[in-house]
């Protein structure tokens, strides 16, 4: 009797391996120090376009949309379709990239004739008050910026 207990246990929690695959996995990934490169974000899902988005600007490795809850007359966002959780995740082989968000903000600014001028904005981590786990830049305009921001 004790054996058939025993047996029974063994396949009430049987898993097929795949499955303790992946949550090994998962758990590695979400408890390691380094970031998760594969996380699902809203940004993600614009990318791949299962959410809208008013797009003024897309190329092979940027996109650029009007920020649904905007802080300015003009605000846009500029997302690297590489996810990057934050510019602190970035890499040194990443560098092109970021001089190419650099210049596509500029580019954004010029086709949105903001010549009077604008503000780009990079907020990093929690403190820095980023809200979305993807590496992206604010453009704010129309209107005059003081300072110091908040």
């Amino acid at each position: 009797m004790e054996q058939e207990t025993r047996n029974s246990r063994k396949n009430f929690f049987f898993l097929p391996l795949p499955f303790i695959r992946y949550i090994r996995y998962t758990i590695r990934c979400r408890t390691s120090f380094t970031p998760m490169t594969t996380q699902e974000t809203i940004f993600s899902k614009i990318i791949r376009r299962e959410i809208p988005a008013d797009i003024v600007y897309e190329d092979d490795l940027a996109l650029a949309f009007r920020d649904v809850h905007p802080q300015a007359p003009i605000h846009i966002l500029i997302i690297p379709k590489k996810p990057i959780p934050k510019l602190a995740d970035a890499e040194s082989g990443d560098h092109a990239l970021m001089g190419h968000l650099l210049l596509t903000v500029k580019r954004v600014a010029e086709q949105l004739g903001l010549s009077n001028g604008y503000r780009v904005v990079i907020n990093n981590g929690n403190d820095g008050g980023q809200t979305v786990d993807h590496l992206h830049l604010h453009i704010l305009g129309g209107r005059h910026m003081k300072w110091p921001p908040g």
